[in-house]
């Protein structure tokens, strides 16, 4: 028995990327990721027939979204890297600033910050 799944559709031997099952009460397909294991009452579909599936007239066909891929990233994402990247450049323009020997931190136990970290003086010290 092979271990990858293949599509159910008949002479299809491509490997299946989709599992599609029937809710008859609701009159609807319901098109999803392939199932962790295959069902009686399931049909795995390879990428080609999941694409081209249509139901019955006055079905309704549900497609699931595939969340195992590699997510895009949104508008937040990226201005969150911004932010960091700025906050971790922000260290050496103050050091810059005041001329490369002086130290500006608040606390007197503070020896260093990088970003959000801080290095403390050791209290024994």
């Amino acid at each position: 028995m092979s271990p990858v799944r293949r599509c159910s559709r008949t002479a299809c031997g491509r490997p299946a990327v989709a599992t599609l099952t029937y809710v008859y009460a609701d009159s609807t397909a319901v098109l999803g990721p392939l199932a962790t294991y295959a069902e009686p009452h399931c049909y795995d579909l390879c990428a080609e027939h999941s694409e081209r599936l249509t139901a019955p007239r006055g079905w309704e066909v549900v497609r699931l979204a595939d969340s195992s891929g590699p997510a895009r990233p949104s508008g937040d994402d990226l201005e969150a890297l911004a932010n960091a990247v700025r906050e971790a450049a922000r260290p050496q323009e103050r050091a810059a600033e005041a001329g490369g020997g002086g130290r500006r931190t608040a606390d007197p136990m503070e020896v260093a910050r990088r970003g959000h970290l801080r290095v403390l003086r050791s209290p024994d010290s």
